[in-house]
C-alpha cells in the first residue's frame, strides 16, 4: 500500500439521523467515513457492482505483544470464524459456506484483518458473521486444543519453506526482541504454554471499537452506517486509548542459519542470503521511489527468468538471473510498516557460489548510487519503465474490490486518511533519477541527513554453512553500503573456525 497523509474535512452528521456520529468526507465522493460514537470508523466506496466486499481491520498483531510471551497474535487468527455467542462452530461453517465460502483472517504485524467477498444481497448475512467473530468469539476449549495444534504444524512447515522462513528471522534481527522483530508465528516452544485466559486478555485488550475500522466497497454509505450501528454500535469501550505502536527499536545485524537440506530429493540444495536496509517506512513520501526502485531491481526466479512478461527487463533478471546459472532466484523485497521498514535483495544460489552471494547483491545495490549510466547508473529509459509498471500494478490492483477494501482499510487505520489513487501516480510520476538515487543513499549508506533519516546499518541473514559466505561485512564496506561503528577491515576475515549451529535460531 502506498499511503500519504491527504487532507479532509469532517462535519456532524445529523442529516442521517446519526446525530452522535461524525462524518468525513474525501476527494473521491464514492469514499466517506463515519465515526460512530464509541469510536468504530466505517469507511466505504459505494462505487456500485455484482458483489461486494466487506471487512474489519483491528489495531493488533505481533507488533503490539509482550517480547516475553509472543504468539498470541497469530493464534486469535487462527481462532476466527469460530463458535460466537450467536452461531456454534459447525452453524458458522455452514453458513459461510452458504454466502460461497469467500472469506479469511489475517494476523500481520500490525493489524488482525478479516475479509469477505459475497453477491449484494447477502451483505447483511455476512456482516452480521464479521461482527459476531470480532466481537463475541466464545474461544472453546476444543476449539483452542485444535487451533493450537494446528500451529504447530504449521510452524514447522514453515520452518522448511526459506521463502516465508527468512524474512521473519531477517525481522528479528533487524528489530531485536522488540516491535516489529517479534515473531509473526507462534514460537513452537510457547504453543504448550498458552491457555485460554491468554486468548481472553488479547481480545479484551486489542478488540475496543475504537481499535477497529470497518470497510465495505460495493455497498451504499447509509447501509453501512446502519449494518455497523446495529451490529456494533452498542459496543462498550473498556479503554479510550488506542494501543501503541512501541518505540521501535531497529538494530540491524547478522544471522547465520544452519543448512536446511530440500525437503524432496528431486530438489536442489541451496544456500539463500537476504540483505536488508532500514527504511522510514509507510507514511513517508520515500515510500514511492523505494517502491520505484524494487520494481527497477525487480527479480524472481530462474525457471520463469527470460520469460514473456515476467520482469526479464528488471536489472536482476537482466543483471543477475540471466547471467548466471548457478542463482536459482534473486529478487528485491521492500517491507513497510508504520515508522520503519526494510529495503534489500534476496538470493538463493548453489552452495558453491556462497562466496559470491554478497557480492552479487552488494554490487546491485552498489550501483543505484553510481551517477554515471555507462558505469551501470540509473538510466532515465529504466527509471520510466519502472515507475510505468509501478502505476500499472496500482491501477490493476483496483480492479479487485478486496484489494481495493484492504487499501482503503489499512489507509484509514495508518493514517486516518485515504490517498487517492491519482495522488500516488502523481508522486510516483514526479520522481527523477536524482530522486531514487537520493533516496537509495539515504537507505543504503544512511549518510543523507534529511528527515526520517534511515541508520544505514544492515541487517544480513544466511542459511547455509557460515564459513562458506565470506566476510560479508567486509564486501559491503568495499562497495560503499551500509554505515559501521569500528575500524576499517583491511582483509576479509577468515570464518572457518566458527562452530556450525546446532540448531535453527530463536524461536524457530
Amino acid at each position: 500500500m502506498l499511503s500519504k497523509l491527504f487532507g479532509v474535512s469532517a462535519l456532524r452528521h445529523s442529516a442521517r439521523g446519526y446525530s452522535s456520529t461524525v462524518a468525513t468526507k474525501f476527494a473521491n465522493p464514492s469514499i466517506e467515513m463515519t465515526t460512530l460514537v464509541n469510536g468504530l470508523r466505517v469507511v466505504t466506496d459505494s462505487t456500485p457492482g455484482h458483489f461486494s466486499a466487506l471487512g474489519a481491520y483491528v489495531d493488533a498483531g505481533s507488533r503490539y505483544e509482550n517480547p516475553e510471551s509472543p504468539g498470541i497474535s497469530h493464534i486469535h487468527d487462527r481462532l476466527a470464524w469460530k463458535s460466537t455467542e450467536k452461531y456454534s462452530g459447525l452453524e458458522m461453517i455452514e453458513n459461510l459456506s452458504k454466502l460461497g465460502g469467500n472469506y479469511m483472517c489475517s494476523a500481520q504485524r500490525e493489524s488482525i484483518i478479516y475479509q469477505a467477498s459475497v453477491f449484494n444481497k447477502d451483505v447483511d448475512k455476512m456482516f452480521d458473521h464479521i461482527a459476531q467473530t470480532i466481537r463475541s468469539p466464545r474461544f472453546t476449549d476444543q476449539e483452542l486444543l485444535e487451533t493450537l495444534q494446528t500451529a504447530e504444524y504449521e510452524v514447522n512447515e514453515i520452518s522448511l519453506k526459506h521463502d516465508m522462513f527468512l524474512p521473519e528471522v531477517l525481522h528479528a534481527a533487524a528489530y531485536s526482541k522488540n516491535t516489529l522483530g517479534l515473531p509473526l508465528f507462534c514460537p513452537p516452544e510457547r504453543i504448550p504454554n498458552i491457555v485460554k485466559l491468554d486468548i481472553l486478555n488479547y481480545h479484551n485488550k486489542f478488540f475496543q471499537p475504537q481499535n477497529i475500522v470497518v470497510a465495505m466497497v460495493g455497498v451504499p454509505h447509509e447501509k453501512a452506517v446502519r449494518l455497523a450501528q446495529a451490529e456494533l454500535g452498542d459496543w462498550k469501550s473498556t479503554t479510550l486509548q488506542r494501543p501503541d505502536l512501541g518505540t521501535i527499536n531497529y538494530t540491524g545485524g547478522e544471522i547465520a542459519l544452519p543448512f536446511q537440506p530440500p525437503v524432496y530429493s528431486n530438489l536442489p540444495e541451496l544456500y539463500h542470503m537476504q540483505i536488508g536496509f532500514e527504511t522510514t517506512g509507510l507514511l513517508d513520501d520515500d515510500l514511492y521511489a523505494l517502491a520505484t526502485l524494487q520494481k527497477l531491481l525487480g527479480g524472481g526466479s530462474s525457471f520463469s527468468a527470460g520469460g514473456p512478461g515476467k520482469g526479464m527487463f528488471s536489472r536482476l533478471y537482466t543483471r543477475v538471473l540471466n547471467q548466471y546459472a548457478f542463482v536459482e532466484n534473486c529478487m528485491s523485497f521492500n517491507h513497510s510498516y508504520i515508522n520503519s521498514g526494510l529495503f534489500g535483495v534476496s538470493i538463493s544460489c548453489s552452495p558453491n557460489a556462497a562466496h559470491v552471494m554478497s557480492q552479487i547483491i552488494s554490487f546491485e545495490l552498489s550501483k543505484l548510487l553510481e551517477k554515471d549510466p555507462s558505469k551501470g547508473g540509473l538510466t532515465e529509459k529504466e527509471v520510466k519503465r519502472a515507475k510505468n509498471q509501478l502505476i500499472s500494478a496500482l491501477l490493476m490492483n483496483v480492479e479487485s474490490k478486496l484489494a481495493k477494501l484492504e487499501d482503503m482499510g489499512r489507509q484509514i487505520q495508518c493514517q486516518g486518511k485515504i490517498t487517492t489513487i491519482d495522488e500516488m501516480i502523481g508522486k510516483i510520476e514526479s520522481l527523477t533519477v536524482d530522486n531514487l538515487r537520493d533516496v537509495a543513499e539515504k537507505v543504503l549508506t544512511g549518510n543523507v541527513v534529511t528527515k526520517g533519516t534511515s541508520s544505514g546499518k544492515p541487517t544480513v541473514v544466511m542459511q547455509g554453512d557460515r564459513a562458506a559466505f565470506g566476510d560479508v561485512e567486509f564486501i559491503l564496506r568495499h562497495f560503499g553500503l551500509g554505515k559501521f561503528e569500528g575500524p576499517e577491515i583491511l582483509e576479509p576475515r577468515d570464518f572457518s573456525d566458527i562452530a556450525k549451529p546446532k540448531k535453527k535460531f530463536g524461536w524457530f
